[in-house]
């Protein structure tokens, strides 16, 4: 706030950063009995900044710095190379599968079908592939509060791709002393085959990810034959393209900053974890004091803990953190902090887990609950959302239809009765031929103009017209009530039932 002399006046904080005592500084205006006895209550301290009196200015603005990962061994580093093998296989071996003369999952767009093995889902069954993200969420939402961020480490398409483009970089230009090296170096010609190498498998795997994907979209067989004879479409050459380059910047470039920034999941992941949970957590009772010494010393008797300050675990860090400052939000609990300081127990003949899954409670000498109520409330939430899901798609009808009545009010045939048009569209959402049975019902006397028996391809609509007619003096207002049910001969029973409405004269009471 500003007092009567003028000068930028607060209670306590600072713009700027100050080496030295913030000043009390008097002003040449003599203060009223009315000031005087604000300031014995709230003191008033000028904190306007001044020149050359040891302040300086904070940037909250940090550049990125390229994070250079060294290779390691371990268990975990086994486990997140078989999850990831796994996800690859998945995606890049699905979309070659086949069923019922069709690609087995396959967004057709243009017919807005989704095949996924032997269910077609049509738009009136999109509420069940939310439902399958909402199973999805609470499924990561009971892994989180029971282990964290294991999903990211471990499966997450962002660290997947991470690691496997590590990998070319460590195969081209070495492991981390010498890329670093490398980048410090001028361009020569060996600089320039090694990074040409790598950016060349870089877009390679963005390609394979980017033609995989829109291969999910567009059939991928048909998909790579017109790709490298020119006849595809050009959305087809534009969303590939796209897909590649995306793949080659997240997974190359920005790497780390998605996971920090980009993926709304860092941000909200901490809210569920609670001192129960599983993260990757240093030891400072067991670790601190750090310091080097000799395999041979006796590090207790020198005052020493087990961490010999090696810095291994901040390396190996895809992210670029030091976990010995505790749980950050940058960490995706990879674990490969674990592998690089268990490996150098191992050679300093030191019990491994100075850096290890625990949970708050066990690092504070405290019992871990496994079984506590927000993981309970998630796993119940869990099952009901599985149960209800399952419930849904067993009880999901293999059969649509559609009436859209003739914009027409009514009119009177040749025989005097009252007919009304429609227009009908048999849906066969199975993967087999049907043939259904149909009738209509509601009024006295109604009459079906029409076929009565429909044969309907597997995954296909039949659009047909049919005409409903009543006697006049049957109807029993000018606006009534008609149902029409669709049967299936083959396996019997109703499958379908569609309520509409019939016109009549309006005279008619």
């Amino acid at each position: 706030m500003f007092n009567r002399a003028g000068s930028l006046c607060s209670i306590h904080g600072s713009v700027s950063s100050t080496k030295t005592p913030p000043v009390i500084r008097s002003t040449h205006v003599e203060p009223s009995p009315q000031d005087a006895s604000v300031s014995n209550q709230i003191p008033l301290h000028d904190i306007t900044p001044r020149p050359g009196e040891g302040s300086e200015t904070v940037e909250l603005y940090a550049a990125r710095e390229k994070i250079h990962t060294r290779a390691f061994k371990g268990l975990f580093r086994n486990l997140r190379m078989a999850g990831g093998a796994l996800l690859l296989l998945i995606f890049f071996g699905t979309v070659w599968l086949t069923r019922n003369g069709h690609q087995a999952v396959w967004w057709n767009l243009p017919e807005r079908k989704f095949y996924i093995f032997g269910a077609t889902f049509w738009p009136q069954d999109f509420i069940l592939l939310s439902g399958i993200l909402i199973v999805a969420a609470f499924g990561l939402f009971f892994i989180t509060v029971y282990a964290g961020r294991i999903w990211c480490g471990y499966t997450c398409p962002q660290s997947v791709w991470t690691w496997m483009f590590m990998w070319c970089e460590k195969v081209t230009e070495g492991d981390r002393n010498q890329r670093i090296r490398l980048d410090h170096a001028p361009m020569s010609a060996g600089k320039l085959l090694r990074k040409s190498t790598k950016h060349s498998l870089w877009l390679l795997i963005g390609f394979a990810t980017g033609l995989t994907f829109v291969g999910y979209f567009s059939p991928i067989r048909d998909l790579c034959l017109d790709l490298f004879t020119g006849e595809a479409d050009g959305w087809a050459y534009f969303w590939v393209g796209f897909f590649t380059l995306a793949t080659h910047l997240n997974a190359g470039w920005l790497r780390e900053q998605v996971c920090i920034y980009m993926c709304p999941y860092a941000r909200f992941q901490s809210v569920m974890f609670d001192k129960d949970t599983l993260i990757i957590s240093y030891d400072p009772d067991r670790g601190e004091p750090r310091g080097p010494r000799k395999k041979e010393a006796d590090h207790q008797a020198a005052g020493l803990g087990d961490c010999i300050d090696c810095t291994m675990c901040v390396q190996v860090c895809p992210t670029g953190i030091d976990i010995r400052d505790g749980l950050q939000v940058e960490c995706i609990s990879c674990a490969a902090c674990v592998d690089a300081c268990n490996t150098v127990m191992d050679k300093m003949d030191y019990p491994r887990g100075l850096i290890r899954y625990t949970t708050e409670h066990n690092l504070s000498g405290e019992r871990t609950r496994t079984l506590r109520p927000r993981l309970i409330s998630y796993a119940l939430a869990l099952l009901v959302m599985i149960g209800l899901l399952a419930s849904a798609f067993y009880l999901r009808p293999l059969a649509g239809l559609d009436i859209s009545r003739d914009r027409m009010l009514f009119r009177e045939n040749a025989e005097g009765r009252i007919e009304n048009v429609y227009s009908l569209k048999v849906i066969n959402k199975d993967q087999v031929d049907h043939s259904y049975l149909l009738n209509a019902s509601g009024l006295p006397d109604l009459q079906l103009q029409g076929p009565h028996e429909i044969k309907v391809s597997a995954g296909q609509i039949f659009s047909l017209p049919v005409g409903l007619s009543s006697a006049p003096e049957k109807l029993s207002s000018s606006r009534n009530e008609v149902t029409f049910t669709l049967q299936d001969i083959d396996n019997g029973g109703t499958l379908i039932e569609t309520k509409s409405s019939f016109l009549g004269p309006p005279t008619i009471r």
